[in-house]
């Protein structure tokens, strides 16, 4: 090949990764003190591509996940929550606990699990809450152990 030609394949090679990577954004985003655990790391390689209709996105933290823009948001290594009055609900066959209602966000825990996982759903989005955390909850029961505690008192939670 022509030094002229690979030169050429060499620069449109290097302009489509510009391209590329001008395209993706990373989410900024805060480690749980945790996230340095194993499990964590087993759950990370096991979650989805998307939930419902959005997306993954790159995060820049460990054990971490967000899709949307970022509309769901996950955070493995999170403090295990004891028991609580706490709404607990069974979503996707792992068991959460209904954190108290932000602004903006909804976030649940998991319990009965080490470490813990925090998902935080932005609310006043068109998402399907419960499809949402049964997709993310298949991750969860591949990469952790079984669950130490559960729900005893379990209720529905609200579609969104």
């Amino acid at each position: 090949m022509p030094r002229s030609r690979r030169l050429a394949v060499l620069a449109g090679a290097v302009a489509l990764a510009a391209m590329l990577t001008g395209c993706s954004t990373t989410v900024h985003l805060e480690p749980a003190a945790d996230a340095n655990n194993p499990a964590c790391a087993n759950v990370s390689v096991l979650l989805p591509d998307a939930v419902g209709d959005l997306d993954r996105l790159w995060t820049d933290a460990q054990a971490t996940g967000a899709w949307g823009d970022p509309t769901v948001v996950l955070r493995c290594g999170v403090e295990p929550p004891a028991p609580s009055a706490l709404v607990c609900t069974t979503l996707g066959g792992v068991d959460w606990l209904v954190l108290e209602q932000e602004e903006e966000r909804q976030r649940l825990v998991t319990y009965g699990r080490e470490p813990a996982i925090e998902v935080s759903i932005r609310r006043g989005e068109q998402v399907d809450f419960q499809s949402i955390v049964d997709k993310i909850s298949s991750s969860i029961q591949a990469g952790l152990a079984p669950a130490t505690a559960q729900c005893t008192d379990r209720v529905e939670f609200p579609a969104s």
